[in-house]
């Protein structure tokens, strides 16, 4: 192993003072996911101040539910195999971590291979399902072309990027992602503005993809000199036990992930049935709604990257039987949501005009939309942080059950009924108060999980 590649030592996990081991590790992590974050904000930013207008930020909005979806296969492989990396450091048993990762990533790959063909098969009914209305058709068909085909890029760079930080190398993960955002960034004005390539939608597609090829060679690069693991042909040698067990310690990322993706096509139809009763029609609830759950995911990002950034801690200290250090990692961790979920309500609350303007966009009708959506679906965004922070704990901590339990929970079990049964009494505004009501209701039951795991790490020290 090249020793000149490493970055930090992971015996430090179990002996470093909390809060600088934290920062050390949530830094890049959430840099890193605020960049994945920008990707689509960015392509809908220039596409809203583009001739394009709404219409091409709908057309994005549609779309996004299908790159969701190759997200969460992406994170579930690639958090299952960092969450298998870390607790097999804790305990000194790290024969199996290179099959770990090595059948990851080629279940990753495959999969995407067949999101690929099934997308392929099936183009325009599938974009009808999310959302697409005769207006916006055309242009989600462009995007989604050159999106798609690019997804087995996308997920063995996303999935990469989650075993870096558990090796040991979060500034590595940041740097490939960093590399990637500035990239789209760069190329986005110049591919789609006249002024430029002129590419238009396509263009904002066609930046994404450079970019997240930007991504995917550097983290390839850097397996040549991974701290913990070494790459071989037999790490990729189909191993279903170790697959397995990968795959439980990543279910809650891959089930968070599509629980987005249920929740997008569920708004989408929900305001496809009654925007066209509404003052405001049905393309411009879409666009405003697919814009505020990217702004959205930008506060999440924070969340979760600090979230994972202590991932490998909580792993590598619940191995070692450190469980005092893991008690008081999470008491930090939650402190951490708190702050971030007060910011992002405070802003969402009293300057919503200020992240609308961003956008683009200035008919009354979509700016009253935006105004309301956003101080109404992001009400309760501290309650959301706190679920996603305690559910990557159970994670961490190698308990795949409670940490799904909390992923279904709100998004699926309480949001999603609710946001097809309060629209029939409210209309669109009906939609726009299930979120907070499901936040507030995941939150109870975040609670009640958390204190016996609370408990359980209390006894469990007292028994060392």
């Amino acid at each position: 192993m090249n020793q000149s590649c490493k970055t930090d030592d992971s015996q430090l996990l179990g002996t470093q003072g909390l809060g600088q081991l934290l920062w050390r590790f949530a830094a890049p992590c959430v840099l890193a996911m605020l960049v994945t974050s920008l990707y689509n904000v960015c392509d809908q930013i220039f596409i809203g101040h583009s001739p394009l207008g709404y219409l091409g930020n709908a057309a994005t909005s549609i779309v996004f539910p299908l790159t969701m979806v190759a997200m969460a296969f992406s994170l579930c492989f690639g958090d299952g195999a960092a969450a298998y990396l870390s607790l097999s450091l804790g305990k000194g048993d790290t024969k199996d971590i290179h099959r770990s990762i090595g059948n990851s990533l080629l279940a990753v790959f495959v999969i995407s291979l067949l999101i690929l063909a099934l997308c392929l098969s099936c183009t325009d009914p599938l974009l009808r399902l999310l959302g697409a209305t005769d207006e916006s058709l055309s242009l989600a068909r462009a995007y989604f072309f050159i999106i798609v085909g690019g997804f087995p890029i996308f997920m063995l760079g996303s999935s990469l990027g989650q075993i870096i930080r558990a090796d040991g190398a979060p500034k590595v993960a940041m740097a490939a992602m960093l590399t990637g955002a500035i990239t789209n960034i760069i190329l986005d004005p110049i591919f789609i503005f006249p002024w430029g390539l002129n590419l238009g939608i396509q263009g904002a597609a066609w930046a994404t993809i450079i970019g997240q090829v930007a991504t995917l060679a550097i983290s390839v690069w850097y397996l040549r000199c991974s701290q913990s693991f070494h790459l071989q042909a037999k790490s990729f040698k189909p191993d279903v036990k170790v697959l397995m067990a990968t795959f439980q310690l990543g279910i809650s990322s891959l089930i968070s992930q599509l629980a987005i993706v249920v929740i997008s096509i569920v708004t989408n139809v929900v305001l496809a049935r009654y925007g066209v009763e509404s003052v405001y029609g049905v393309d411009i609830p879409i666009a405003v709604l697919g814009i505020v759950m990217k702004v959205f995911t930008i506060v999440l990002s924070i969340a979760i990257g600090i979230s994972i950034g202590a991932q490998p801690i909580f792993g590598y200290n619940y191995g070692a039987g450190n469980y005092a250090r893991v008690r008081r990692l999470y008491a930090i961790v939650i402190a951490c949501m708190l702050v971030v979920g007060v910011i992002g309500t405070l802003i969402f609350e009293l300057a919503p005009d200020l992240v609308i303007s961003v956008f683009g966009g200035d008919q009354p009708e979509y700016l009253e939309f935006a105004r309301q959506t956003f101080r109404i679906f992001l009400a309760l965004v501290s309650a959301t942080c706190l679920i996603r922070a305690t559910a990557i704990t159970f994670q961490a901590v190698g308990k795949p059950i409670p940490a799904t339990v909390l992923s279904l929970a709100r998004d699926i079990v309480i949001f999603i009924p609710l946001a097809l049964i309060l629209p029939r009494f409210w209309g669109i505004n009906g939609l726009l108060w299930a979120a907070p009501i499901a936040d507030g209701l995941g939150l109870i039951l975040t609670v009640i999980m958390a204190v016996p795991l609370w408990r359980e790490l209390e006894q469990k020290e007292k028994e060392k």
